[in-house]
């Protein structure tokens, strides 16, 4: 078995959609204790936690909508090797596309890291990314 396709069993991070960043935020840092960390977007839509055990939960602020299934909310895996891992989903003919919604690509977050996305067999999104 090829060990570097295979996912590591390990969540990176939570990925929670909010109306309110600020709100939201505030309850997460003030209410629940979540260490507040550096995120690298930098554009007033984000909030970073670190939740414990090498876990983050990252608060997502977009234009609010009835909750449904949304990429936002997604499990994120690392890989230790994006190309084996995407052609081990080519291979299963499982599709992925980037953040945008663009089929076959991936995103590259402002500090490097890799990522793509997937949905399971019951429509909800999966981010796999490089940092392993």
């Amino acid at each position: 078995m090829n060990h570097s396709v295979k996912a590591q069993a390990k969540i990176t991070h939570i990925a929670v959609y909010v109306s309110e960043l600020n709100r939201s935020s505030e309850f997460y840092r003030d209410v629940l204790n979540f260490k507040e960390i550096e995120e690298p977007f930098k554009d007033g839509l984000h909030t970073w936690f670190d939740i414990g055990n090498k876990v983050q939960l990252h608060l997502i602020e977009a234009e609010w909508e009835p909750v449904t299934i949304n990429k936002i909310n997604h499990l994120c895996f690392s890989v230790p090797n994006m190309d084996d891992f995407i052609s081990n989903l080519r291979h299963h003919q499982v599709e992925f596309e980037d953040w945008p919604g663009e089929k076959n690509k991936i995103t590259t977050r402002p500090d490097g890291i890799k990522q793509i996305y997937l949905r399971d067999p019951d429509g909800y999104w999966i981010e796999f990314n490089d940092e392993y």
